[in-house]
């Protein structure tokens, strides 16, 4: 519980701190926003807004973590970084890494559009099947490793997929969730705001998984075969007070934009948190405002391509609001409520599974 509290008091500050000094260091060297111009009139004031402020809430993640494990490594327990853990935090370095040359070739090239889409696809696909090699690798004492090959919901469920259709499977997910962050990053915090929620219920989760551990309280129907609990909540609690930090300074009017760099970290990490703590299909309920805009897209391109015509008056589903006549601030909160209830019931799914069965 320790970790927590610290790995997550360290990234708010350093997030909260190092945020206006990137968005001097940003302004100073014109790294600023390019608008799309088939994007909503409105946004065109943005022009200019600093970007690339995921880079802050990247390393203020890293340095958490790491300093709450220093902070009792060398104490007579002993809690040094776990496999778990750093997978989780390779992805989202990795993916991270992937956005920032996107938002980088955006800002040097003075365009809208970044890496092509074919070479951003494949930096996701390296990333992601390296992290789902790795995490089928590296058993505890009890011969768990930080995934295997099952689907799981509120934990393992059905026959293993086997090794291909595993990686096929994280890959599909890595790529769906760190490209739906993206598609919800339109409007000034939405994007952060709704991933801060999906990470509290993360630490929550780690918690509880610990507090219930196979390992710890003994074998039972209702306890879970999860590698490392307390080291993902962990995570979680570095990355959701990094955001934190960061939404800060991101909330309407944003003084910096995330930009790719951030949207596909978040969207790696609670990715990457979703396999390790095996609730991959629980994420799609507690993430379910990424599921909905995402939706939202494929509904208009898919309605365009066979009618020709369009559902939203543009899409993702924010900017349907947008040209419908709603302030930014509006759509921005009443998302974020979305997005609370998603993660109310993804987390009371999650533990009424728990309750002992009559």
């Amino acid at each position: 519980m320790r970790n927590i509290l610290i790995a997550g008091a360290i990234s708010l500050i350093l997030s909260m701190v190092g945020t206006p000094l990137a968005i001097r260091l940003f302004a100073r060297r014109g790294y600023g926003q390019n608008i799309r111009e088939e994007g909503p009139s409105g946004h065109y004031d943005k022009k200019g807004t600093p970007t690339m402020g995921g880079t802050v809430i990247v390393i203020a993640s890293l340095i958490g973590y790491f300093v709450a494990h220093g902070a009792t490594v060398f104490s007579a327990v002993g809690d040094p970084p776990t496999a778990s853990g750093l997978l989780v935090l390779f992805l989202m370095t990795g993916l991270g890494a992937v956005g920032f040359l996107d938002d980088f070739i955006k800002i040097y090239k003075q365009r809208s559009l970044g890496l092509r889409s074919g070479a951003k696809a494949g930096g996701q696909l390296v990333i992601g099947a390296i992290f789902a090699v790795l995490v089928l690798r590296f058993p505890n004492a009890y011969a768990v490793t930080p995934a295997d090959t099952h689907v799981s919901f509120l934990r393992d469920i059905g026959p293993s997929i086997g090794l291909i259709g595993f990686i096929i499977w994280v890959l599909f997910f890595i790529v769906g969730f760190s490209n739906a962050v993206n598609l919800t990053d339109g409007l000034d915090g939405l994007a952060s705001g709704a991933t801060c929620l999906v990470l509290a219920a993360y630490v929550l989760i780690g918690n509880w998984q610990l507090r219930n551990s196979c390992t710890t309280v003994g074998f039972g129907p209702n306890c879970y075969w999860v590698r490392d609990p307390l080291d993902l909540a962990v995570v979680a609690a570095a990355v959701l007070g990094a955001c934190l930090g960061f939404l800060w300074w991101n909330a309407p009017p944003a003084k910096i934009f995330m930009g790719d760099t951030g949207s596909l970290a978040l969207g790696g990490v609670i990715a990457g948190l979703a396999f390790t703590t095996r609730t991959q299909l629980l994420l799609v309920i507690l993430g379910g405002l990424f599921a909905i805009i995402t939706m939202s897209v494929i509904i208009q391109v898919g309605s365009f391509k066979l009618t020709r015509r369009r559902v939203f008056r543009m899409a993702p589903l924010q900017h349907h609001f947008e040209l419908s006549g709603w302030a930014e601030t509006t759509i921005v909160v009443r998302f974020w409520l979305i997005a609370a209830l998603c993660v109310a019931a993804g987390l009371g799914l999650f533990y009424l599974e728990w309750m002992p069965k009559q």
